[in-house]
């Protein structure tokens, strides 16, 4: 099995459910509401499922250590629209990064701190699946959660959704 075919076609496939979802928010949506007092606004979380797919991405690939800081903080989308244009250009910056991965680069070393704090200290490997694709697939379907609440349709992701099958007889 050639492992680096496998981990670009995963990325792949959870990149276009994840862009489907996306694509799932209701036109006009107010991306400051929340299903709960301690849930992030609808428009954090579409950026942070924007940013895992590809900031994140971009820098568990091409870095080795991520230091962060407060001005990091990108500021959350208005629009179905920025969300969308922000995935697209993100996902086409790290497609060509993670086709560029050796077996070699994978077993380095990444961290992510914050001043003296040590949040991520992994393999690179380790790193793209728990905090790129696990994580992308995580708040997805949080965001999957806020759009049924908000009655939008939801796609499939791993075959149909309940939206998406005919009513039963």
């Amino acid at each position: 099995m050639d492992i680096q075919k496998e981990l670009v076609a995963e990325y792949d496939r959870e990149v276009g459910s994840t862009r489907k979802l996306l694509e799932a928010i209701p036109d006009g949506a107010d991306f400051a509401w929340k299903p709960h007092e301690k849930s992030m606004a609808l428009g954090k979380l579409a950026g942070h499922v924007a940013d895992t797919a590809g900031d994140w991405a971009v820098h568990t690939l091409t870095t080795d250590k991520l230091e962060w800081n407060p001005s990091m903080n990108s500021a959350p989308p208005t629009s179905k629209a920025q969300v969308l244009a922000n995935f697209d250009k993100r996902v086409a910056d790290a497609k060509p990064a993670l086709e560029a991965m050796t077996p070699a680069k994978w077993d380095s070393n990444w961290k992510f701190v914050a001043g003296d704090q040590t949040w991520i200290n992994d393999s690179k490997y380790g790193v793209w699946r728990q905090w790129v694709i696990n994580h992308m697939v995580h708040h997805r379907a949080q965001l999957g959660v806020y759009l049924r609440l908000l009655g939008a349709k939801l796609p499939g992701m791993y075959g149909p959704s309940a939206d998406e099958m005919p009513p039963a007889s």
